[in-house]
């Protein structure tokens, strides 16, 4: 009796793992893509898988929808490990009904969001539905509204990790949009508000799915996703190394690592040039201080004049921020600063310290930078660096200028250590802009004005532009050689590691959003 019973359990449990039928799943690889359970098997360490509600069934009884069978309801749901560490995961499967959410599939969703919450580990989601099952009417739009509340909810208490593996249409795509990072594969993720066939309707233009919003238009226009790979596989491997670094809530420290030293390929003081005018790539300044040189950066297409991403110093996980010469001499703009700010929001809400690499001219000048509103984004920068309390550690290599300097984690945002190398230029703008303001007249009457120039340009820059002028004020603890940066800045981790800081009560700020 009791092996018949088992016997009937698992031939219902096959039939609901074919998803949609072999043809469904067929045409789910002819477009490369994995179907859903081998995604998540994929993803997981091995054998750690465990689904909930797999016999869960649509409820809706209109067009014909009671006559359907939807195994699953269109959606995998269950718990797993990553690197030994718990997280909670929904994959939609798109050989059902092309993973269209209705109100049942929602509920599934919502439930194991709840778990994760409550249990205070990661949620994943693994995104491939066409929308809103249209049959079901407002049911279908009752259940986003679910997610989306509850991905605020769980914002900055659990990492949210959105993957978008298929299309991703419509309403669907707000709840990747609230979550902490979103994950594309090229030719494979499609996320936008309104399809081709609307725009072309409503506009006349034709447009592909891809160029309206394929994986690279999100990557490196957009900036609505923070990795992307060139597979699925890739793309797993992001989503498990990212886990390895960051913690399971808010109230948990990041797994921690045995301390390794920097590869000896990247000699920190041979990396940036003493001409303020030659670029250089910031990366490779953060490979010289993180641990084995191993750096994770988040939204390496986007905004590339900033820099930011997670490693480790002395096997603790740190969130680097760093401005990049080699990409717009490193200037602040409205992209940049709203990169830079989020990550410094994500970092703050999840206690990882901020190593801060400052090397820029200031904000972008001009008229496109003005209308596009530079005041209002370059403000959430100085936003995010105040409102962070976590330890906060600012190293100013070459120039900061104007206020540029300020928002790049300065004392003034109450950075906890702040240090510069010698070569340093701390000052309201560059040497030449300012020897040419300042000393106008001077140089206009001198009798060879271009040497009149350099010998005030020199002069602007031993009275301000150096670091040491900052020094005397205290806003900087320390002038150090480039080669003791790792050395400088892994003991203010440590000496920070329990800082409290009192900040007056009040219910929420409100950011320059």
């Amino acid at each position: 009796m009791t092996k018949s019973k088992v016997t009937e359990l698992e031939q219902k449990k096959e039939k609901i793992f074919l998803g949609g039928g072999l043809k469904a799943i067929e045409k789910q690889k002819a477009m490369g893509k994995l179907t859903a359970r081998e995604r998540i098997i994929a993803l997981l360490d091995e054998g750690s898988f465990h689904e909930y509600d797999i016999f869960v069934e649509h409820d809706s009884h209109d067009f014909g929808m009671q006559n359907k069978e939807l195994p699953g309801d269109g959606v995998i749901i269950g718990t797993g490990r990553i690197c030994g560490n718990p997280v909670a995961v929904f994959a939609q499967d798109f050989t059902v009904a092309g993973g269209s959410l209705g109100h049942m599939h929602a509920r599934k969703i919502t439930k194991i969001m709840d778990y994760a919450q409550n249990m205070r580990i990661p949620l994943i989601g693994i995104n491939d539905s066409g929308g809103a099952r249209i049959q079901e009417g407002v049911n279908a739009l009752a259940g986003y509204g679910e997610i989306f509340f509850r991905n605020t909810l769980a914002s900055g208490v659990i990492p949210q990790i959105s993957v978008i593996l298929g299309p991703c249409a419509g309403g669907a795509v707000y709840s990747p949009a609230l979550t902490d990072f979103v994950f594309v594969v090229d030719k494979v993720s499609k996320m936008f508000i309104t399809g081709p066939e609307v725009i072309k309707t409503v506009l006349g233009e034709e447009i592909s799915q891809e160029d309206l919003g394929g994986a690279r238009v999100h990557s490196e226009v957009a900036g609505n996703a923070h990795f992307f790979a060139e597979s699925e596989d890739e793309c797993f491997a992001q989503i498990r190394k990212l886990i390895s670094l960051i913690p399971a809530n808010n109230s948990a420290p990041a797994t921690s690592e045995k301390q390794q030293e920097p590869k000896k390929d990247y000699k920190i003081d041979q990396i940036v040039p003493l001409d303020p005018t030659i670029p250089y790539d910031v990366r490779n300044v953060i490979r010289s201080i993180a641990d084995d040189s191993d750096f994770f950066e988040v939204m390496e297409l986007f905004a590339a004049n900033i820099v930011v991403g997670f490693g480790r110093i002395d096997g603790q996980t740190v969130g680097f921020v760093a401005n990049q010469p080699a990409v717009m001499a490193g200037v602040l703009d409205c992209d940049s600063s709203d990169k830079a700010a989020r990550f410094i929001r994500y970092c703050d809400a999840f206690n990882i310290p901020i190593v801060t690499l400052e090397d820029l001219p200031g904000y972008l000048p001009g008229i496109d930078q003005e209308h596009s509103g530079v005041i209002r984004h370059g403000a959430k920068l100085l936003y995010a660096y105040s409102e962070a309390t976590v330890p906060k550690i600012t190293v100013i290599m070459r120039k900061a200028y104007g206020g540029g300097y300020i928002a790049m984690g300065s004392r003034h945002l109450r950075a906890d250590f702040v240090f510069a190398w010698p070569q340093a230029e701390i000052a309201v703008m560059g040497p030449d802009g300012a020897a040419n303001i300042i000393f106008r007249k001077e140089i206009m009457e001198a009798e060879n004005p271009e040497e009149m120039r350099k010998v005030k340009i020199q002069e602007y820059k031993d009275k301000f532009a150096n670091p040491y002028v900052a020094a005397s004020k205290g806003y900087i603890d320390s002038v150090i050689a480039p080669d003791e940066t790792r050395r400088f800045v892994a003991h203010a981790l440590k000496v920070s590691k329990n800082k409290t800081v009192l900040r007056p009560q009040k219910k929420h700020g409100i950011p320059p959003f």
